[in-house]
């Protein structure tokens, strides 16, 4: 359990929690430790290499080994990446000169030429039937062989691991930082949340913790310690239920309860009697849930509890046997009304639905006295928001702006996307920059006055993380509509899976777009070079884990849009595998090395979404000839089997269109927001390092700064949303 929380502390903050150890000379194994870190793109911070080089020899090298297999597995070093074709990305062959290769070879083995003569015969070939086909010809040890030695380059990535605190202390701020957010966690975070809950529940807890899924699994944890439980809402009390029998707090997916024990029943029941009791109208919120309160009813058996009348009402209203009149459900008749006055009116008292319906009562008003009066309600409750529900507002309100027809992308918590032309009336304009420029304001109000503030220039695009579920768990991964610059020559993505149980068939693509969005070419088993790219070749199962690349020479691609993409072709979805991940690494001219190289890797994220398509970013030439990344993480449904890039390329192209032209509020925005009379803003280089406190705003944290600044980089950027 130890190496897992130092793990957990590594991943989430790139710091390394002070080292135990004996006191001794370990300045070789430090530098030996530094050099070996070098391999994999990491380094040790000037003042860590300094503390374990006063640490013995054997402490070191126990920090070592952990560390390195930490830092291994975040950028996908932790498996063998083996390729198809030994040399990629040098002589790979033509498609159909491949495939008639391993036909010839199919022939001249006395095993599979009367199959292959039948299926030709036919005139159908089966590709799989081919020996030579998608199964590794060779080992990973024979491709190493084949491959020259990286010549270590000024464009590889380094990323500094930092000396941090006690492991007690990094592990309470983590859990601090993760339990306060004000913006929904992913589901690794949420996972490492529970992990850390279980450890730090008895001790500091955040002043408020405003996600309902995070206050359920800080809940799990207070029952196990016999804390008392953080309820206010009859839903928390079934988020709990849900995080007792390992199901999906967030609600999203349905839930089969466990038999509980009689004293846990006990608990729920008294929780859900407090809520109820407190304030009877809370009651109404068992509509949005009721088959689950159902199912959870006769898991709880309130019957057997007489003295909590309340709790038992809960069931009985999901049952259909008592009636609690639902807010929404008062909203919809004043809606359907068209009784604007009315719903603004009931609305303010639910701040939040009121600024999720704005768009909605300002389409439907007959009048600019209604419109006025849906624009002042929103100005008079804004404070009572939170940030990130501001700011989603905002950047709605921004993109209303395009004209009506425009494709517009919905995204599930899942990151499923679907895309369906935007119909509806726009929203006055006048009103709608009053309400821009009143949302402005409020964030103005809430951000604080940093003093000196020091920025990366290349953290300005990074998109507001409104929602952890925006961005993939992985190393180097960006919210959802994040813009970065891709410096270098050489673009390489890679797709890593291994098969739990069935034969699993993963394919990497990518699809070549022109500056309209319409097709040019693409990249696959069926199409293994193109215009500037190569693909490492087909393979199409993975008991014990396989690897595809597609390679692309920046300069020669003459397309405007790259969009790689991971389909199914056959067997487990990205969440039914034991492992899969996609990542893509940057290099310089015709720089050498194996086809997977760690020092080189800029990204790599995790496949976990629902869907048969993955489309983790996209990359776009601009007017000034450079590339830039947007970032996606989006899954389209596909089909069952068989998805390929050739059959997918309209509905991808159309998504990948509505999430380009959409803007997204960013870093940049916010900074701007910024109190200017008491705020000094500098574009940072590193050099020279101040000696007062400041507040960084940056991709990875520098070193030299402060001890009392405030640093906000991509692990923790979630902690710019105010609340």
């Amino acid at each position: 359990m130890a190496h897992s929380l130092e793990s957990l502390v590594v991943r989430h903050t790139h710091r390394l929690s002070s080292p135990k150890g004996s006191a001794g000379e370990g300045a070789v194994a430090a530098r030996q430790f530094d050099a070996a870190l070098t391999s994999v793109g990491f380094k040790l911070s000037a003042e860590l290499l300094e503390r374990l080089s006063g640490l013995s020899e054997a402490a070191v090298v126990h920090t070592a080994r952990r560390t390195l297999r930490t830092v291994g597995e975040m950028v996908g070093d932790h498996v063998r990446h083996n390729a198809y074709f030994i040399d990629f990305p040098a002589n790979v062959p033509d498609t159909e000169e491949f495939w008639m290769q391993c036909v010839a070879k199919a022939l001249g083995e006395e095993k599979s030429r009367e199959k292959v003569l039948t299926q030709l015969t036919h005139g159908v070939l089966d590709l799989l039937s081919l020996p030579a086909y998608g199964r590794y010809q060779h080992t990973y040890e024979d491709m190493l062989a084949a491959q020259d030695e990286l010549i270590a380059s000024a464009g590889d990535r380094v990323t500094v691991l930092h000396l941090g605190r006690d492991l007690d202390d990094e592990l309470t701020d983590l859990y601090l930082g993760l339990a306060g957010s004000t913006t929904p966690l992913g589901e690794d975070d949420l996972r490492d949340l529970k992990i850390l809950a279980e450890r730090c529940a008895p001790g500091p807890q955040p002043e408020a913790i405003p996600i309902r899924e995070n206050r359920a699994v800080i809940n799990e944890a207070r029952l196990g310690v016999g804390a008392d439980l953080l309820l206010d809402t009859v839903t928390d009390v079934l988020r709990l239920a849900c995080a007792l029998s390992g199901g999906d707090v967030t609600l999203q997916e349905p839930t089969r309860f466990r038999a509980l024990s009689r004293p846990l029943r006990r608990r729920l029941l008294a929780g859900l009697e407090a809520v109820v009791a407190a304030n009877p109208a809370k009651l109404a919120d068992v509509h949005a849930h009721r088959e689950p309160f159902k199912r959870l009813g006769e898991r709880l058996h309130p019957h057997e509890y007489p003295r909590w009348p309340h709790a038992a009402d809960v069931f009985a209203v999901a049952r259909g046997e008592k009636e609690a009149r639902s807010f929404d459900s008062r909203i919809e008749q004043l809606l359907d009304a068209f009784d604007v006055l009315g719903a603004v009116k009931l609305l303010k008292s639910a701040p939040g639905k009121l600024f999720r319906a704005l768009d909605l009562l300002l389409r439907i008003a007959a009048s600019q006295e209604e419109r006025d009066a849906v624009v002042a309600a929103a100005v008079q409750v804004a404070p009572d928001v939170s940030g990130r529900v501001v700011l989603s507002v905002r950047e709605h309100l921004h993109n209303r702006a395009r004209e009506s027809g425009e494709p517009r992308i919905f995204v599930n918590r899942r990151g499923r996307a679907w895309v369906t032309p935007d119909f509806r009336p726009p929203v006055p304009a006048a009103d709608r920059d009053r309400l821009i420029a009143a949302l402005d304001a409020e964030m103005r109000r809430r951000l604080p006055a940093p003093g000196r503030l020091l920025l990366d220039a290349d953290v300005l695009d990074v998109a507001l993380p409104l929602s952890g579920r925006a961005t993939a768990a992985g190393f180097g991964v960006l919210p959802r509509g994040s813009i970065s610059a891709v410096d270098g020559e050489q673009l390489r993505f890679f797709v890593y899976w291994k098969e739990t149980k069935d034969r699993t068939d993963y394919d990497l693509s990518a699809l070549l777009l022109h500056a309209d969005y319409s097709t040019d070419s693409w990249l696959s088993y069926t199409s293994l070079k193109a215009v500037g790219g190569r693909h490492s070749g087909d393979v199409t199962e993975a008991p014990d884990g396989a690897s595809e690349f597609i390679s692309l020479s920046l300069d020669r691609v003459r397309s405007t849009f790259i969009v790689p993409q991971v389909n199914i072709y056959a067997g487990e979805g990205f969440e039914e595998v034991e492992e899969s991940f996609f990542g893509f690494m940057l290099r310089d001219g015709e720089h050498k090395g194996r086809p997977f190289e760690p020092r080189t890797v800029r990204m790599k994220s995790e496949l976990r979404g629902v869907g048969r398509v993955a489309l983790p970013l996209v990359f776009r030439r601009g007017d000034d000839g450079r590339w830039r990344a947007k970032w996606l993480h989006l899954y389209l449904k596909g089909i069952s089997s068989a998805n390929r890039v050739e059959e997918n390329q309209a509905s991808v192209s159309t998504v990948v269109r509505a999430i380009v032209e959409r803007e997204q509020l960013t870093v940049g925005y916010l900074i701007g927001l910024m109190p200017g009379d008491t705020t000094t803003v500098d574009l940072w280089d590193g050099e020279p390092v101040p000696d007062e406190p400041v507040m960084y705003i940056g991709l990875e944290r520098p070193e030299g700064l402060h001890p009392d600044s405030r640093i906000i980089t991509l692990e923790n950027l979630r902690d710019l949303i105010p609340g």
